[in-house]
């Protein structure tokens, strides 16, 4: 890789850190590199920043003698040339004005990603590098593995100087037309939201020419990866330290793929604490750069209210409200539709859904539409495929098309995209 510094590196004079030579230099020296070699271990070139030098030099004692230092961001500045730039920020980047000059080089740089790492990481801390554009936050003391699996983890979002996605993703526009969003809730766990989110999601994506994407607003627990056999290196915790500069192309660049389908997936975050650090707000503003380019979005929720789930609820065009076949799930979606009648929101968009439909436990559907008040516009039956699909990470859409919940997957797929209404999507 060539050296983020300059093309032609030979008048830059090389800088020896002992005593001596520190001893013997002009009372005020040029500024220049620290190094001109840089660590490249993860294809990147990586850059230690912290304004006090101990601290500086504590970290590039994990990293080797292939990284580069400055005391600012300023002091890098010069240097760039458009190539990926990892920032190691040191301890005494978190001040207050330290994030803002980061904040302001990350959103004027996309091929710059950052990582701090703190004496003590606090909720407020993390709240506060994520809103500047961090990606990711350690805590000290800090080992060269730690910060060589952040750089990785870091590493793929960067823009590069021909495009800010691979060569081999295609990039899709907006035609004008916003996609349709459809959230999946249900108000007790284990009513199988996640699967028939996962599987609408599947059936969806082979019948449409422009993306499908299943978004897991489930944010503490979410795992719709885990359900597809997938390894993100991105999740919604990046689209939201991305904020300020979120456009189709950057949060493409943020989704995984479900090779099988061409189901495109942003997954829910990897550990519970940065749940926390996400509102309404900020995945409102997610799913509308969403809607620019996709003909569906899927929202997979947790099953209780929270602002998360009442602001996808808003701004969804249908709700399908998940219920089992067994009295404290009725009771909840019972008194969940209650809640929402209360804050208004628009019954016809609603859609019941109720899965092991067939299950024999003296309770029938007849009863359950009569005690909720509302009708049924999917029965999905219970069959062993279903345990058995989440389990080997292939959907039942795929795995056993013959089967009745594939079946009812595929009719709740008809509601919004009927089958000969679009192209079947092609897969190798």
């Amino acid at each position: 890789m060539s050296n983020f510094f300059t093309d032609d590196t030979s008048s830059i004079p090389e800088v020896d850190s002992s005593p001596e030579v520190e001893e013997a230099s002009p009372a005020t020296p040029t500024p220049v590199a620290p190094s001109s070699r840089t660590f490249d271990s993860a294809g990147v070139n990586v850059v230690v920043i912290d304004p006090d030098e101990f601290a500086r030099k504590r970290i590039l004692a994990q990293m080797g003698d292939d990284v580069s230092s400055f005391a600012g961001p300023e002091e890098l500045i010069p240097f760039l040339n458009g190539e990926p730039i990892v920032l190691i920020l040191g301890p005494s980047c978190a001040a207050d004005d330290s994030l803002s000059n980061i904040e302001q080089l990350l959103h004027k740089h996309r091929e710059i990603g950052a990582i701090l790492v703190v004496e003590e990481l606090t909720t407020n801390l993390l709240q506060q590098a994520l809103r500047s554009g961090v990606k990711d936050v350690l805590a000290a003391p800090v080992d060269g593995g730690q910060l060589t699996e952040a750089i990785a983890r870091v590493t793929p979002g960067l823009a590069t100087p021909a495009a800010a996605t691979p060569d081999d993703l295609p990039v899709f526009e907006s035609d004008g037309d916003v996609a349709h969003v459809v959230t999946v809730f249900s108000t007790k766990g284990g009513a199988g939201k996640s699967v028939i989110a996962t599987n609408l999601g599947v059936a969806l994506a082979q019948r449409s020419e422009k993306p499908v994407c299943l978004v897991d607003a489930d944010l503490q627990f979410g795992d719709i990866a885990v359900m597809l056999k997938l390894a993100p290196q991105h999740t919604i915790v990046d689209a939201v330290s991305s904020l300020d500069r979120l456009d189709p192309s950057l949060i493409q660049s943020l989704l995984i793929t479900h090779e099988s389908s061409g189901l495109k997936i942003l997954p829910a975050p990897l550990e519970p604490a940065f749940a926390d650090q996400i509102g309404a707000a900020e995945m409102v503003q997610i799913i509308e750069v969403l809607k620019s380019f996709c003909s569906y979005v899927i929202v997979d929720t947790p099953a209780y209210f929270n602002d998360v789930v009442l602001g996808m609820i808003e701004i969804s065009d249908d709700v399908l409200l998940v219920a089992g076949m067994d009295i404290p799930n009725i009771k909840n979606v019972k008194i969940g539709l209650q809640t929402l009648r209360l804050l208004n929101t628009p019954m016809e968009k609603l859609r019941l859904v109720l899965n092991r439909a067939n299950s024999k436990v003296k309770l029938d559907v007849t009863e359950v539409e009569r005690t909720l008040q509302m009708s049924a516009d999917i029965l999905v039956p219970s069959d062993i495929v279903v345990p058995q699909s989440v389990n080997r990470g292939v959907p039942v859409v795929q795995s056993s098309k013959r089967s009745g919940v594939a079946k009812a997957i595929e009719e709740m797929a008809d509601i919004f995209c009927p089958e000969g209404a679009s192209t079947r999507r092609s897969r190798r």
